[in-house]
């Protein structure tokens, strides 16, 4: 059975922000587009991560005989717990790890504070041919910057620009731009903290201030709801995906992946040298 079978609806519509959308409309438990349980999910990610890899082997390929520009950028943004450690180890997972840029961005550092936001961001660019996954990114600047009011209000809606700026120019040099938020219940966020508190082996995932954050959770979906208003674009789409489900959320995204690479019309590279010369060499070695 292909990928597609338990697809009622193609993710990249149902889950794209647009105009008119409200984040408080969106049910965390749903999984829209897709008509399967949790067992068909797991099959579908499994028959997926071939596909995925394939495709990211054949991106990369390309980029190493030089010449071609292309690449992915999947921006992860969400509250604690909705899953974003689980995109990286069970969908990029699936994928040869040297054609994957994965930058988690933590609380700035001296010397980054001493440059403009975007800095410490433009560093961390994926590179032609490898698919860059920002665990957090630039939007902590306009998210939880907004919401602890770490910067004045007047200088947040001046980011909403730039980063509008950051990612046109980003997707003119073939930059392929996936923003998605995994959107957690406040009753699935509890259960996971619960969860880290009670089992030893995951102690070291809590965070006390994980609980401070919670306390701010309204604030923060206002936050989002206004980076989606400023920062929703053809070429840097936001997608919002229903993260109580955690096969859901890995499999739809996933899924965008899947079709972003295959909108690219990739193929193998062709050998830049005479084959039979060489076979006819490698014979007589």
């Amino acid at each position: 059975m292909s990928r597609e079978s338990y697809w009622a609806s193609d993710p990249s519509e149902v889950l794209r922000v647009g105009d008119g959308f409200r984040l408080d409309r969106v049910d965390p438990r749903s999984t829209p587009g897709f008509e399967g349980d949790k067992a068909n999910g797991r099959l579908a990610l499994a028959q997926g991560a071939k596909i995925l890899s394939v495709l990211q082997e054949q991106l990369f390929a390309n980029s190493r005989m030089g010449g071609y520009e292309r690449r992915i950028l999947l921006v992860l943004q969400a509250l604690d717990t909705a899953g974003k450690g689980g995109i990286v180890k069970h969908v990029m997972g699936s994928v040869d790890p040297q054609g994957v840029a994965l930058t988690a961005f933590k609380k700035p550092t001296p010397e980054e504070l001493e440059h403009d936001f975007l800095w410490r961001v433009e560093g961390a660019v994926p590179e032609p041919g490898q698919i860059g996954v920002f665990d957090r990114s630039h939007y902590e600047d306009v998210l939880i910057a907004r919401v602890r009011e770490l910067a004045p209000p007047e200088e947040i809606e001046r980011r909403y620009g730039a980063i509008n700026e950051f990612e046109a120019r980003l997707a003119a040099s073939g930059t392929t731009i996936i923003k998605v938020m995994l959107h957690i219940s406040a009753d699935e966020q509890k259960a996971r903290l619960q969860d880290r508190l009670e089992r030893p082996e995951k102690h070291w995932k809590f965070n006390a201030g994980d609980i401070d954050e919670r306390l701010l959770r309204e604030h923060y979906m206002q936050a989002f709801q206004v980076a989606f208003d400023r920062t929703t674009v053809a070429n840097a789409p936001w997608f919002v995906i229903p993260a109580d489900r955690k096969w859901y959320a890995r499999l739809a995204v996933q899924h965008l992946l899947i079709e972003a690479l295959e909108t690219l019309d990739l193929d193998w590279p062709k050998a830049d040298f005479d084959i039979a010369e060489q076979q006819a060499r490698l014979a007589a070695s």
